[in-house]
């Protein structure tokens, strides 16, 4: 049976939704944020009914999301899947595919070179550790961290969601729905990802694997993520110690095994 995005996070919650899926570092602001599955799929409901809500998003729609690895891209990412649509997702701040968007959601720091394309539909995000808006910001972006909290905590789409629709356009390469979650699957497991397994993920690495394997291959296999942001090399090793990781993406630290890599 085909599934799509919104199942993992489904499983993940009846599996035990109160045990930590996602824990995010950020060493230059110094935030850690860990979020159950529960709470995850709070966040996730809220994007999703704002971008239904306010934005008309669902099946047939794209979604541009230009934002680093954090907890919120998390949220948003699944919250567009949840409606049905496709993201378009692309780190070029003044890529011109944006303008082919029906919203653009982007880091607050990303915006300038956005707000000078004029684009309908734009949403800017301050990614603050205490979940707080873009403060002096005067553009013309709407706050996502202002507007969200407005909206519930469970979400319904209003039309049913295709697994053939598109899910993800990420260069050259684009993915159903159905195939976004098939995709992951495999990759976790030529990965030798695990369920019950903690994985650590830093910036570089999910920026260049993309959000099939830093987010939903970790989901399908049933493990959880440790996100870091801005990370400080020399305090990943104790920082995966304190954190009980079993498992690194990208990274090669002493005693952890490295996904993907010969045992």
């Amino acid at each position: 049976m085909a599934g799509v995005p919104a199942d993992l996070l489904a499983a993940t919650l009846r599996r035990d939704g109160s045990a930590p899926l996602v824990t995010f570092y950020d060493d230059v602001s110094a935030e850690r944020t860990e979020l159950s599955a529960t709470t995850l799929a709070n966040w996730v409901a809220k994007s999703a009914n704002l971008l239904q809500d306010e934005f008309d998003v669902g099946p047939g729609s794209t979604v541009a999301i230009s934002l680093p690895v954090h907890w919120q891209t998390a949220a948003v990412l699944l919250g567009t899947w949840s409606c049905g649509a496709a993201v378009l997702d692309t780190a070029g701040e003044d890529d011109d595919r944006f303008a082919d968007a029906d919203v653009v959601l982007a880091a607050a720091d990303r915006l300038p070179p956005l707000e000078e394309q004029g684009l309908a539909e734009l949403m800017g995000l301050s990614l603050h550790p205490l979940g707080m808006g873009m403060a002096g910001y005067v553009g013309p972006a709407r706050d996502f961290a202002l507007e969200v909290r407005a909206h519930g905590d469970v979400f319904a789409p209003w039309q049913p969601v295709d697994p053939a629709a598109p899910g993800l356009r990420l260069g050259g390469l684009e993915l159903s729905l159905a195939g976004l979650v098939d995709t992951a699957t495999e990759l976790a497991a030529r990965l030798g990802l695990t369920a019950g397994d903690r994985v650590l993920v830093d910036e570089r690495t999910a920026t260049e694997a993309g959000p099939v394997a830093w987010l939903l291959a970790p989901l399908a296999a049933g493990a959880s993520l440790v996100l870091c942001r801005s990370a400080a090399s020399a305090q990943l090793q104790h920082r995966a110690e304190v954190e009980r990781v079993t498992a690194t993406l990208g990274l090669k630290l002493d005693g952890i095994r490295e996904l993907g890599r010969p045992a």
